[in-house]
């Protein structure tokens, strides 16, 4: 028998009709002979609810640990319980179980624990018995500590990846609010085109640049472990987009350009006057990578002559910004630069597709587009499949919409966004 993981995020489990809902089709999917797992986030903005509570309960609360994570493992649980309910009401069998129960095993990291292993036992039993199993996303458990941990946000998708993985399924289903993966945000672009198809390495560097449809790390995951995704709606029946690994399946000719992606949650840091000596760039992001932040783009200026100094650029994600300022300017007089200058408006913008490696000319098109809509650029980022530019914040949709249009992913009708929060 066949078997298919399925994961539902928070829009589709909402409230109570849309529980209904959702235990219709994994009733009717069972019923078609297919052995199903369902992975399910939190109702609707609950994770986020959870997280208001815990700090008008206590201001300033650190932003991880043991205690956070174990509140917010509660909206999963809820979906879970629920779903389980809902779908025995229907008539077909149903278990429900946690993250931990599920042998979802992780590192003790509260708040973005990494999985280190999946052992899904009873699961495998359940399925043997005949049941649908229902699994709380999300949510993991360390062996050392005894702890429940949380993946970070977007966890859910890759808790229904690991699922999928250990348990060798035919494909895992991301069910969302949108009817696949588009061309950009249909909320920026409403005619924005649905991809029928695309690559696990275009969908990674579409996720990396801010493409909200699935989390960069279920994508990594599924990359690595050779597992089909299909990115659909759980509003509607139609067929999504499949995400592939072209060496598993084999592709045809690639399209020239199959995205645009943006971001508004990245900062901007710059490191004035660097001594232009070997080591230094070293030492400085040694020290950004202690203080736990995450680098994105990184640019150097050619140094001057005259000063034998440099500037050093680099993005990285808002939230991360205070810390390595903080632990930058600790290291200033050791380190020997000016001073440290940082900018949290600004937005990021990339143009992902396989086929640029055999197409000529995408760069000199990116660029005359911007251009003739009078739209500054900061920073420029290549790789093998993507372009990368960060614009001012208030710029960026704009900057996303001309793009867009220049590469000639507009469609013909408006994208449908069914429920409004993209996940």
């Amino acid at each position: 028998m066949s078997l298919i993981v399925q994961k539902y995020g928070g829009s589709s489990v909402a409230d109570a009709e849309s529980i209904k809902r959702v235990a219709k089709r994994i009733v009717e999917t069972r019923k078609r002979g297919v052995d199903v797992v369902v992975v399910v986030s939190a109702m609707g903005d609950t994770t986020d609810e959870l997280l208001d509570l815990a700090h008008e309960v206590v201001p300033g609360l650190p932003a991880h640990g043991r205690e956070l994570d174990m509140l917010l493992t509660a909206g999963e649980r809820i979906s879970m319980a629920l779903l389980a309910m809902a779908i025995k009401s229907m008539g077909a069998e149903a278990l429900s179980f946690t993250g931990s129960q599920a042998g979802m095993l992780t590192d003790a990291t509260h708040g973005s624990a990494r999985i280190v292993a999946v052992t899904p036992g009873r699961v495998r039993d359940a399925l043997d018995d005949g049941k649908i199993v229902i699994v709380q996303g999300f949510a993991g458990f360390n062996k050392v500590t005894g702890d429940i941990t949380t993946l970070g946000r977007g966890g859910s998708d890759t808790s229904a990846v690991a699922l999928a993985a250990a348990l060798d399924a035919d494909v895992c289903e991301i069910y969302t609010d949108v009817d696949g993966v588009f061309t950009t945000d249909p909320r920026i672009v409403p005619r924005a085109r649905k991809v029928d198809r695309i690559t696990s390495e275009e969908m990674l560097e579409l996720a990396s640049a801010g493409a909200k449809v699935l989390h960069i790390r279920s994508v990594e995951y599924a990359r690595r472990h050779g597992v089909t995704l299909h990115v659909r709606s759980s509003f509607t029946n139609q067929e999504g987009t499949i995400v592939y690994d072209p060496e598993k399946e084999g592709t045809m000719e690639e399209a020239q350009i199959v995205g645009v992606a943006s971001d508004l949650g990245e900062a901007k840091i710059t490191i004035v006057g660097v001594p232009d000596v070997p080591g230094t760039a070293a030492r400085i992001f040694t020290i950004v990578a202690e203080a736990d932040a995450n680098v994105d783009m990184i640019v150097q200026n050619v140094s001057a002559a005259a000063t034998g100094r440099t500037d050093i650029t680099f993005t990285l994600p808002k939230e991360d910004a205070a810390r390595a300022i903080e632990a930058l300017e600790a290291a200033r007089e050791d380190v020997g630069f000016e001073q440290v200058l940082h900018d949290d408006q600004i937005g990021k913008l990339a143009l992902v597709g396989a086929g640029m490696r055999t197409n000529v000319g995408v760069s000199a098109k990116l660029f005359r587009a911007l251009s003739d809509a009078g739209i500054n650029l900061e920073l420029i980022s290549t790789s093998e499949i993507r372009i990368s530019v960060v614009t001012s914040a208030d710029q960026l949709h704009d900057a996303v919409r001309v793009v867009h249009s220049a590469f000639g992913l507009d469609a013909d009708v408006d994208a449908v966004v069914h429920a409004g929060t993209g996940r």
